[in-house]
């Protein structure tokens, strides 16, 4: 038995209430190992007299290139909890494991206090609680300036054609605004979105308006106060949630605060508000962007950081996350660059806009794992940046073989609690990628396996506009061109495909969300994904190999790049069937 491999933590990812006094105990062991695991249970105070109540076997619910994972589900009366694994290995070795470690399997350490891990009280405000309906959701995420253009009147002096062909440069406007947004709602209820990301939308000279100069003004190139209230109300009418990107790391150099620190340096009452290294800041310090005075984001010194440790700038940004709630009841703020703002100021970001709507989405932009940020005290969930690699490198790259994939999703599915796990931010490209079609070097086929398999995990899904019409483009900014109204139609496949794939995934999200998966090579490079909940089943067959599989027509309720053959139908490669 390799002992040293053996790992729990409590009060955890791996010791959590999950839902109605239904904790998740979870331990990791070597992989193939250990042949059973049993889980003894109970209230400490009965323990005293009577020692643990209920002894439960655990489930091997998952194993990755390394390790296996084991959960069991307890019912909690008193809101107490003690408890000690029971290891047995496949040569017979058996042993305890507790919060003294790993120990020899006699009745005296079975009945020994010591040994037990404890929850001393659980308390349900100290719980991971999540926003109910976002579960349910399927995201679009839109560049507010590339999507539509409904009023020219206010678009940008020098907006180019509205040309899907146009590269765009960084500094290009073309015109996209609220009201584009507004007129095209009826399209994004047809196609089944019932969620909106947007990306900026506040004062800023940019067309991507990630350095803010006023975050209590809509741009003027957007729209006003009013049309973003419409579109709110519109989208609310239609059952869509608006979700808003906050910038909060740093703020635009144009913004009255960053000026005011030029103009006056080191006697600015604003000087405390950033990281300024070296005052005065003068142009002739800005030449090599590693040497600047300051903090920025990145090496943008346009971008300067904000010091959220200031108790003045904490109250105007919070003032800032509380007022597009209280005026404009906005359902969800995604937050940007959230992992180099300080913990503490996400703890009081989170109490202030849940004290204002308790249902508030909270999403944190973190590109790695983000164990730290998902413990029900600052974010429900993050965007889900490595389930992108790992699907990409696998069906649009090619870089990755099934097994390894395999062992990356199942490992993956045991970084956050399930009610986090429900909530994740699942996408595959974004304003910050380039477009899933550019990484599928123009292949429809491989984009399409990559979206179904997406749409089939636990989370909550979000594509990015125009992915729907076949939109390409290479990296920041080409990854922005302009949408390509002129492509919608009925005879538009990809767009056939997505209002499918979308209606799909509403049926059987309750299958996915709350039930198990196992996920596994059943030919070379041909994979089987399956969720059961209370013997309700939704099953895929991704085909990534080189030759035609087959699998019986009846049951199959979306395909894509197969054949009929009689009874059957052959999965072609890059096909794939859910059934």
């Amino acid at each position: 038995m390799e002992l040293t491999a053996i790992y729990h933590r409590t009060e955890s990812e791996y010791a959590y209430l999950y839902k109605d006094k239904i904790m998740h105990i979870r331990i990791r062991t070597k992989k193939d190992d250990i042949e059973s695991i049993h889980l003894h249970y109970g209230d400490p105070f009965i323990f005293l007299e009577d020692h643990y109540e209920v002894n439960k076997e655990m489930v091997k619910v998952t194993s990755d290139a390394l390790f296996d994972y084991w959960q069991a589900e307890v019912s909690v009366g008193y809101a107490r909890l003690q408890y000690l694994f029971e290891l047995k290995d496949k040569q017979g070795q058996s042993i305890f494991y507790g919060d003294k470690g790993c120990v020899e399997n006699t009745l005296e350490n079975l009945h020994y206090e010591g040994n037990g891990f404890k929850i001393p009280y659980i308390h349900e405000i100290d719980a991971c609680h999540v926003p109910d309906w976002v579960a349910e959701m399927v995201w679009y995420q839109i560049f507010p300036e590339r999507f539509a253009n409904g009023n020219p009147d206010i678009s940008p002096e020098g907006a180019l054609a509205w040309d899907s062909s146009i590269k765009p440069k960084t500094s290009d406007f073309f015109g996209g605004d609220l009201q584009g947004i507004i007129d095209h709602l009826d399209y994004l209820q047809d196609l089944g979105i019932t969620g909106l990301y947007l990306c900026p939308i506040f004062e800023s000279p940019s067309n991507h308006k990630y350095n803010t100069t006023d975050y209590f003004e809509i741009d003027h190139h957007f729209g006003d106060k009013e049309t973003f209230r419409k579109l709110v109300e519109e989208a609310h009418q239609r059952g869509m949630k608006i979700m808003l990107d906050a910038v909060f790391n740093h703020i635009g150099d144009q913004s009255l605060q960053w000026q005011d620190v030029l103009k006056h340096g080191g006697k600015s009452e604003y000087k405390d508000w950033f990281h300024v290294q070296e005052f005065p800041v003068t142009k002739d310090k800005l030449g090599n962007p590693r040497k600047l005075p300051y903090h920025t984001f990145a090496f943008a010194s346009y971008m300067p950081k904000l010091n959220t440790a200031n108790p003045q700038v904490r109250d105007y940004l919070l003032k800032v996350a509380t007022y597009w709630i209280e005026e404009f009841d906005i359902d969800a703020w995604r937050l940007d660059v959230a992992n180099e703002v300080d913990h503490q100021f996400w703890r009081d970001f989170r109490k202030a806009v849940l004290a204002k709507k308790p249902d508030l989405y909270i999403l944190g932009e973190v590109w790695h794992t983000s164990q730290p940020w998902l413990n029900g005290d600052e974010f429900h969930a993050v965007m889900n940046y490595p389930l992108s690699d790992s699907i990409k490198d696998y069906f649009l790259r090619g870089t990755k073989k099934s097994p390894q994939f395999i062992d990356e999703i199942n490992s993956q599915s045991m970084y956050y609690r399930q009610q986090i796990s429900e909530v994740m931010f699942n996408l595959l490209d974004s304003h910050d990628t380039e477009r899933i079609l550019a990484t599928a070097k123009g292949d429809a086929q491989l984009v399409k396996s990559a979206l179904a398999y997406l749409f089939l995990q636990r989370g909550t899904p979000c594509f990015y506009y125009g992915t729907e019409l076949g939109l390409g483009g290479g990296p920041d900014p080409d990854c922005r061109r302009v949408m390509p109204w002129e492509r919608v139609s009925d005879s538009n496949d990809m767009l056939n495909f997505m209002k499918k794939l979308i209606q799909l995934r509403k049926e059987v999200s309750g299958i996915i969300q709350h039930g198990t998966y196992s996920l596994k090579e059943i030919k070379p490079d041909v994979l089987a994904l399956e969720w059961d909940y209370d013997g309700q089943k939704v099953q895929a067959i991704f085909n990534q190999s080189s030759e035609n599989y087959l699998v019986d027509r009846d049951s199959v309720v979306l395909a894509s790049h197969c054949q009929e053959l009689g009874l059957q139908l052959a999965i072609l490669p890059k096909g794939f069937v859910i059934q």
